[in-house]
């Protein structure tokens, strides 16, 4: 056994006694390779439970806030999930291994580039993904089953996104200001009505509109990227 698994299997363990009792979930954080989607400069901490600097100023988010949106989405094999915020593709992965097909969105076309190689590298044939507006979703492939969004909407989810929820669909999504997020789940009940509860406080990056730009980069910025 190597000093990864090692690790590894310590966090599962870790994410069991922290409340995550989905086995599939669990299964799907132990069968993707976390260490795969960290920069190299930070791939000796890809096992624990910890959030990553990736570039341009993104983060790889810490297993177990991954573990419990996943969680809390209740996600079935047959399920159309969109995501906002592709990142470096982590949760792109997870959400792979437990549904029937994963839509992604991502601000920052160089990121993008990254993680789509590293769901080539893996063989994750069921992501599809585009470089563009997360806040106005995805309206050609809606309605989705799931919807999960890995920045912070200030106030409440961007309209576009509850309007492409299905009905009897789970959007979670981190709300509020820098230093007071909560993570939020709203079920669709009906065309205009939700239940909502909170989960758990939260640090995510802001919610963008509009897709970043070249010159929003430093280079440094891009040769951190490029690892």
């Amino acid at each position: 056994m190597t000093i990864d698994d090692t690790k590894k299997i310590r966090l599962v363990m870790y994410l069991r006694t922290a409340g995550i009792s989905d086995t599939r979930v669990l299964s799907a954080m132990e069968r993707v390779p976390r260490d795969v989607f960290v920069p190299p400069t930070f791939r000796d901490q890809a096992w624990e439970d910890t959030a990553l600097p990736i570039g341009l100023g993104q983060t790889i988010s810490q297993p177990l806030v991954v573990a419990t949106m996943t969680q809390a989405l209740k996600i079935g094999e047959k399920d159309k999930i969109l995501e906002i915020g592709t990142g470096c593709g982590y949760q792109a992965a997870i959400l792979a291994r437990l549904c029937r097909r994963v839509y992604t969105i991502e601000r920052h076309k160089p990121l993008l580039d990254v993680a789509l190689r590293h769901l080539d590298d893996l063989k994750i044939r069921n992501v599809t993904a585009i470089c563009a507006d997360g806040m106005k979703g995805w309206p050609d492939q809606a309605p989705f089953d799931r919807i999960i969004v890995t920045a912070a909407a200030r106030e409440k989810p961007p309209q576009a996104l509850i309007d492409q929820l299905d009905i009897g669909g789970i959007l979670v999504i981190p709300v509020g200001e820098n230093g007071a997020q909560v993570l939020r789940l709203y079920k669709k009940e009906s065309r205009d009505t939700f239940a909502i509860r909170d989960l758990m406080p939260v640090r995510f990056v802001p919610l963008l509109p509009d897709v970043a730009k070249p010159g929003d980069y430093a280079e440094k910025d891009l040769v951190d990227l490029a690892g």
